[in-house]
């Protein structure tokens, strides 16, 4: 089993990396210092005492000045079109690691810019509360088959890679391009890719895409076991100050705080963003010619209302760009889930898909009215990142205003609050007994459900809008704590339904609810 990055994987980053090259996330000429190098130096100088506030002050400094749009020039001629296979052989020697061999349980390493990669970031560390800067040097990497730059010349970064543990190391995050970065449990490999901020995605307008201009990196004591990342943002209408501490085990938590600076009024943002990818299952086929019965590294959407209800949503690969939007307020729940862990489910000893990460997010604090909002992507490769789940709230944040935002995130087996009710654990569909019918296939499993003298009162409410229900049955299986929901959908003329199932005994639910969408 392999924890790192693979190709698979590391493609799908760099595809959403080369989508934040064309919204000019670049560098001026390294070796004179930039506009918003200078700024920010003001306020959080080499060789200073360090302080959170500081990254504050620097985003706040920096949101008074207009974005400096930059354009990477200084990369050595090749590096900007290096091929992966080439891109991925530079790698930092031992003595370019960070804290390596100090015992301190991470180990940081600094990643070379090339490849679709041609950002620079600004590395420093936090030691005895000192800002020191982590200079380059290109005789801390071995350079495989890449020429090496040339001498003095100072490229900065194109992110790092976070590696923990003390007896057995392995490979725990990743922070590269935009605000990208994953993580993952222990014994999982690297799936879906969590995003610091969102804005406008799927909008015809175009995405604005922010990104992380510098890091500073409080060196960890073994004692501790976390690890404190501070970050500052930038982008054509916001800046930001994200503090991120990361505690790595069996659930990897990792705690984000954020002060935005917004430049303009901001009214499609999001939070607790999260991508990945879903080609196929049983639950949405579209005709893929794959010898692998699913290929996705999410199944769906979990959510815990405001108000106590779970709810799952599977995610498909529409036709059709879909965005779906589900009203809360104050949410304590949400995330991009997988479900399968069945290895026979995937039949893909390379990928492992059962392997991934299930991403939770949990709100700290009042997060007022929204909506969690899906996106599903046509998409034709599992290299692509097309299913996308963020919280946007419905006030819009005003130019000129300072906005605070924090929230937990569980890279998990399965998040760490469960609900107390039966869960969809097989959803699968076919054709119905009539043209435009659809069947579907619905598996609730829990312990309630080995009870017989509750199974015997429950109740399947199903409901599709538009259209009707046709042939519901129910069979219980109390020897497998399982009950099984069949039913057809008849859409009439429409050619969108919105499905709603909850199992009930006695008025109360005994399952979440499922919400599903058909298109025809």
């Amino acid at each position: 089993m392999s924890k790192s990055l693979n190709r698979r994987r590391f493609l799908s980053l760099a595809a959403t990396g080369a989508i934040a090259q064309r919204f000019a996330v670049g560098t001026a000429a390294a070796q004179a210092p930039t506009a918003w190098a200078g700024l920010v130096q003001s306020v959080i100088a080499e060789g200073q005492r360090f302080d959170p506030a500081l990254v504050v002050e620097a985003a706040r400094v920096l949101s008074r000045r207009p974005m400096v749009p930059l354009v990477a020039t200084d990369l050595p001629e090749g590096y900007a079109t290096l091929p992966y296979d080439q891109y991925v052989g530079i790698r930092a020697q031992s003595s370019g690691m960070i804290w390596a061999g100090e015992n301190r349980g991470f180990t940081v390493e600094p990643l070379h810019r090339g490849y679709v990669f041609s950002s620079p970031v600004s590395l420093f560390t936090v030691e005895d509360e000192i800002v020191r800067r982590v200079a380059f040097d290109p005789s801390k990497f071995n350079y495989g088959r890449v020429a090496p730059p040339p001498a003095g010349a100072d490229l900065q970064f194109s992110g790092f890679r976070v590696s923990a543990g003390l007896e057995r190391p392995y490979e725990l995050a990743l922070f590269q391009g935009a605000t990208f970065f994953r993580s993952l449990a222990r014994g999982q490999n690297f799936g879906a890719v969590a995003r610091a901020l969102i804005l406008r995605p799927g909008e015809t307008r175009g995405e604005e895409i922010p990104f992380f201009r510098a890091y500073w990196i409080e060196r960890p004591s073994a004692a501790a076991g976390m690890l404190i990342i501070h970050a500052l943002l930038d982008s054509e209408s916001v800046t930001g100050a994200v503090r991120m501490t990361l505690r790595p085990g069996d659930v990897t938590f990792i705690d984000v705080e954020m002060t935005l600076f917004a430049r303009a009024n901001l009214d499609h943002v999001g939070f607790g963003c999260v991508m990945g990818t879903y080609l196929s299952g049983p639950q949405s086929r579209r005709g893929f010619d794959d010898l692998r019965p699913a290929v996705h590294e999410v199944s769906g959407v979990q959510m815990l209302t405001g108000n106590g209800e779970w709810i799952y949503r599977p995610v498909s690969n529409p036709a059709n760009l879909q965005v779906s939007s589900f009203q809360d307020s104050n949410p304590r729940g949400f995330g991009l889930v997988q479900r399968e862990r069945d290895p026979n489910a995937f039949v893909d000893d390379d990928q492992r898909f059962e392997l991934r990460p299930s991403v939770w997010m949990e709100p700290l604090g009042e997060w007022g009215p929204g909506s969690v909002q899906l996106i599903e992507i046509p998409s034709e490769s599992e290299l692509n990142d097309n299913i996308i789940s963020y919280w946007r709230p419905r006030q819009p944040i005003a130019a000129g205003s300072e906005t605070t935002i924090a929230y937990r995130q569980a890279w998990c087996w399965q998040p760490p609050e469960r609900p107390p009710l039966a869960t969809a654990t097989r959803i699968r569909q076919g054709r119905g007994s009539q043209a435009r019918r659809r069947r579907f296939l619905v598996d609730f499993t829990g312990d309630r459900l080995g009870d017989a003298a509750l199974v015997a009162a429950i109740r399947a409410n199903v409901t599709a809008t538009p259209g009707s229900i046709q042939n519901l049955r129910l069979w219980p299986y109390p020897e497998r704590r399982t009950m099984r929901v069949a039913f057809e959908v008849d859409p009439g003329s429409e050619t969108l339904s919105e499905l709603r199932l909850v199992l009930d005994a006695g008025g109360q639910p005994v399952s979440e609810t499922l919400l599903n969408r058909w298109t025809w």
